[in-house]
């Protein structure tokens, strides 16, 4: 924190269009990662984005307080093991070690807080428990349910579209123990063959995707965050639910003062993703790109907006970043050395930022470079 940057004019923060209005500390969530496979650009530009955010907040004197998650307790990181011959934590921790090597060498800053689904088994049974004392969940045969069908619609999610969206991450809505097929698990009852599973209430489990983040966030932060990160591919059913479980079992809302969702990322049309085989690494580019590079290529663009890798991109990133570092060496104070951190404080518009410390040069090109860590 730099409190001299405290005596100037006012910080005001807009993301996603609204003013966020902050005083002193800001909390921040960001949805992890799963650790049971390569990391990708896709990911990359959810925490990149996250990272950019926390130092514009940083650099006009907020303390900044990161949770950020690792979701080690998940079918797929369960499956995957299985399939390699491994114990699911030994999959965890590798694969966690190599992702937060990437994000090192994209120069993100580690988080302040780091959960982990595994260590948070507890919390999720409070939650559920609060859950059902307030009515907003039902217990079936060793399995609680939470009673979430409204969040669709308040995420501005049909019922079909968000049925189809249930199927498509495994949140089962086809189950006949459930009172609506939009409800979600926020414990689910071990099967018999399950090797991973924890004792509960209800008997032996382990806790639903949407309650770990939900019970990771109360643990850590209270009742809300003000500012909620994650991929744009996450809105529902994952944030909708996590938001509408924290929600009923604390009574206050909003559970996010602020959705901070990064744009999808494709290529040649479709989202990258391992199910479509069309990963780009992070750590491929890099054998060919500065992390600067890479960085600016993500961030030089509208933050929520989905957008379409182009390998021709990151050389026009190399290309620009060049022209940064050259403004940057001419001397001077320019009208845009304060220019470049208040726009960046207008939803984070990198392009127009770019844009002024080129024109400008100087002190507006360095703190831009100093800013948003493009070195």
């Amino acid at each position: 924190m730099n409190p001299a940057r405290l005596t100037g004019p006012p910080m005001r923060l807009k993301l996603g269009g609204e003013i966020l209005p902050m005083v002193g500390h800001v909390r921040m969530y960001v949805c992890g990662i799963t650790p049971y496979d390569v990391s990708h650009l896709g990911h990359a530009s959810t925490y990149v984005w996250a990272d950019a955010v926390e130092r514009v907040l940083r650099w006009h004197g907020h303390h900044v307080t990161v949770a950020r998650n690792v979701t080690d307790v998940d079918e797929a990181l369960f499956a995957e093991a299985r399939r390699r011959g491994e114990s699911h934590t030994m999959l965890a921790t590798l694969q966690r070690a190599a992702f937060e090597g990437t994000m090192a060498a994209l120069q993100v800053r580690p988080p302040d807080l780091a959960p982990s689904a595994a260590q948070h088994i507890g919390h999720v049974v409070q939650l559920a428990q609060a859950l059902l004392d307030r009515d907003s969940a039902y217990e079936r045969n060793g399995t609680v349910y939470a009673r979430t069908a409204h969040s669709a619609a308040q995420a501005g999610v049909d019922r079909d579209a968000a049925l189809r969206l249930a199927t498509e991450y495994r949140d089962h809505p086809d189950d006949p123990d459930k009172d609506d097929p939009l409800d979600v698990t926020v414990w689910q009852a071990a099967d018999p063959d399950d090797d991973v599973s924890w004792p509960s209430p209800w008997g032996d489990g382990r806790p639903g995707w949407h309650a770990e983040c939900a019970a990771m966030v109360l643990a850590l932060f209270g009742s809300s965050v003000d500012i909620h990160c994650g991929g744009g591919d996450l809105a529902y059913p994952h944030h909708a639910s996590e938001a509408a479980l924290a929600e009923s079992a604390t009574g206050v809302t909003p559970f996010a003062r602020s959705w901070m969702r990064a744009g999808i990322v494709s290529v040649d049309g479709a989202k990258m993703a391992k199910s479509t085989g069309n990963l780009v690494l992070v750590e491929d580019l890099l054998k060919e790109h500065s992390p600067g590079a890479i960085r600016l290529m993500l961030l030089n663009r509208p933050w929520s907006q989905p957008w379409s890798f182009d390998a021709a991109a990151l050389d026009d990133a190399e290309a620009t970043l060049e022209q940064l570092y050259a403004a940057a060496s001419s001397p001077g104070m320019a009208p845009g050395a304060a220019a470049v951190p208040a726009t960046l404080l207008d939803d984070l518009d990198v392009p127009r930022a770019v844009h002024i410390a080129l024109e400008d040069g100087g002190q507006a090109a360095r703190t831009l470079i100093e800013i948003l860590a493009l070195t």
